[in-house]
């Protein structure tokens, strides 16, 4: 079943394609990426005398993907008429994803525990990264946790709220030395940004990355369509898991549970270790 919806497509005025041979586009005169700073000075060539940390010049194919991701919230939240007041959640989706057919149901239903049980977490996230996915027993299982950019940057929605957070952060956002967007964002969510930026985060993902050939891909082979194929089958085979009906945490409550923590860092001494040792004896 197809169901009809609105659609609004909006363009990104400042791409490479728009202006192939000027900036914000690879300019003529631009320095080249490896050369070092003092032959940049000779050579008088654009932006010479301020290289990245890492002593490179600005590659415009992956500056781009900072600006676009600023400029579209911007746009949405800003620009679109229709947008005007809204404050409900907007979810940021890429062209290379592919999602599970619940996904909006999911998304609601994320929204509505939000407000009921965390309503200091600014971001939610559908997707995550993990290589094994048990939808038979986390389908409906949700985490909060502290947004780390490259755990909790796919399927992220968030409101109106969060956007003008990153706002006021936005000086930030474009002096922060990295071309990430992701990482642009999580620093701000430690150095701007008030209070800790909270994610819920459904355990078992909704989002897929089909990227393999994308902008961040080295390597020669790449295959989506075998990415595709991969996704498909694991969405049949646990069509029966998706659609919950409801959404529950995933608690970290117990003795065991807590006093077990303290045993992973390898800086603990004989004697803490003993102490906590009796206090998980005590607790089984």
């Amino acid at each position: 079943m197809f169901l009809l919806f609105q659609v609004i497509q909006i363009f990104f005025p400042h791409s490479l394609q728009l202006h192939p041979q000027e900036f914000p586009g690879e300019h003529p005169n631009d320095c080249p990426r490896n050369v070092n700073k003092a032959e940049a000075m000779k050579i008088d060539c654009n932006n010479a005398a301020s290289p990245d940390r890492y002593g490179h010049y600005r590659e415009a194919k992956y500056c781009q993907t900072k600006h676009h991701w600023l400029w579209k919230l911007s746009h949405v939240f800003e620009k679109i008429k229709v947008m005007k007041g809204y404050e409900g959640i907007v979810l940021l989706l890429e062209e290379d994803y592919y999602v599970s057919e619940d996904i909006i149901t999911v998304l609601q239903m994320l929204q509505n525990l939000r407000k009921k049980d965390c309503k200091d977490c600014k971001i939610l996230t559908l997707g995550n990264y993990d290589k094994t996915q048990n939808y038979a027993l986390n389908a409906g299982k949700v985490e909060i946790a502290r947004w780390v950019s490259s755990r909790h940057n796919m399927g992220m929605a968030f409101t109106r709220q969060m956007w003008e957070d990153i706002k006021k952060c936005g000086v930030d956002f474009c002096h922060f030395d990295d071309y990430n967007w992701d990482w642009t964002l999580q620093h701000l969510s430690m150095k701007c940004i008030p209070g800790t930026v909270k994610v819920m985060k459904m355990k078992a993902t909704r989002v897929f990355h089909m990227g393999a050939c994308g902008v961040h891909h080295k390597g020669k082979n790449c295959s989506p369509e075998s990415k595709k194929k991969a996704v498909e089958k694991l969405l049949w085979d646990n069509k029966q898991n998706f659609f919950p009906n409801v959404l529950n945490l995933a608690g970290y409550s117990g003795l065991r549970l807590h006093h077990f923590s303290f045993f992973l860092p390898l800086t603990l001494q004989p004697a803490h270790m003993k102490l906590i040792f009796l206090y998980l004896l005590k607790a089984l």
